[in-house]
């Protein structure tokens, strides 16, 4: 492993490695034992060309934690952001830094950065997968139910960048997946196609009940992400229906656990009272975005 730039290019086995130091460094944590010698004397670069609140909050305090020094880079600050080739950028950035996190709109500039550069390059999210906060699902779902033996995982919503690194996650620890998306707004075609290779493992339908029956956790994301607000109105009536609620959770197990990568908005894709019942289980989510996030740092970045 020296990057990280999306679940496809995980194993089974080096997502679960990546866990059992995420569990780890949230039990050192959480009982004072201190790890910042880990990335004693490491620096990261994190380029922000979408702007995010639990991205550069958890990469800053995680790498602080750790011993290291984060530096953060928007895209006023860069070159790359007047036009720059990412592989000029890649090149110099190596020579001053001991790992770089991109979150940005095109898969291909955090791969660009990663064939140019010779450091690590952590995938912050993009228009096409989210690694770093399925890892942090995954974290969750494992701390909540045990184990990810026999349990199915139901997506509803945009076939979007959390979508796609759901389904490779999910399948590649062994749970069963189920996706329920608008015929105009299913995955890509790559991931589709791995998806397939799992057999009845794997369902994608257009209806949420359907996709619902049976669910161990039940996991949606906003109906227009960031750079879609223009889609806004269009995507309201796309997605009206798929919503979780009572009658959706009904479909699903009874202790089904339900998860949000945040910002929610409360009524569109999940209700209010859905999201308060298992806030628990939402905000937990959001905090093992710093403890997964420092497991990557550490496998990559330490010495």
């Amino acid at each position: 492993m020296k990057h990280l730039l999306k679940m496809l290019d995980l194993s089974g086995g080096e997502i679960i490695d990546i866990l059992n130091l995420a569990d780890q460094l949230k039990y050192e944590l959480k009982h004072g034992i201190p790890h910042s010698h880990l990335l004693k004397g490491k620096t990261l670069g994190m380029i922000f060309q979408k702007a995010s609140t639990r991205t550069r909050v958890s990469f800053e305090t995680g790498m602080y934690q750790l011993g290291g020094y984060p530096l953060f880079l928007s895209s006023n600050d860069l070159q790359i952001g007047r036009g720059e080739p990412v592989q000029d950028t890649a090149r110099v950035l190596s020579r001053y830094l001991d790992g770089i996190m991109i979150r940005t709109f095109e898969q291909k500039e955090v791969e660009a950065l990663a064939q140019y550069g010779n450091i690590p390059i952590i995938n912050g999210l993009t228009d096409f997968c989210h690694p770093c906060q399925v890892l942090a699902d995954l974290m969750t779902i494992r701390e909540f139910k045990g184990s990810f033996d026999g349990l199915k995982m139901c997506f509803i919503g945009d076939g979007n960048n959390m979508a796609n690194s759901l389904i490779v996650g999910c399948l590649k620890v062994g749970m069963s997946v189920s996706i329920a998306c608008p015929d105009d707004y299913q995955p890509p075609k790559e991931i589709l196609d791995f998806a397939v290779q799992y057999g009845d493992k794997f369902e994608m339908t257009n209806s949420p009940m359907e996709a619902a029956k049976g669910a161990d956790v039940l996991i949606t994301d906003v109906w227009a992400s960031m750079g879609q607000e223009g889609e806004a109105e269009k995507r309201k009536q796309a997605f009206a229906g798929y919503q979780i609620n009572d009658e959706l959770m009904a479909r699903a197990k009874s202790d089904a656990m339900v998860l949000h990568c945040l910002p929610a908005h409360r009524e569109e894709e999940i209700t209010e009272k859905v999201f308060e019942s298992h806030a628990d289980e939402i905000f937990e989510e959001a905090e093992n975005r710093l403890h997964a996030q420092k497991a990557v740092m550490v496998k990559l970045m330490a010495d």
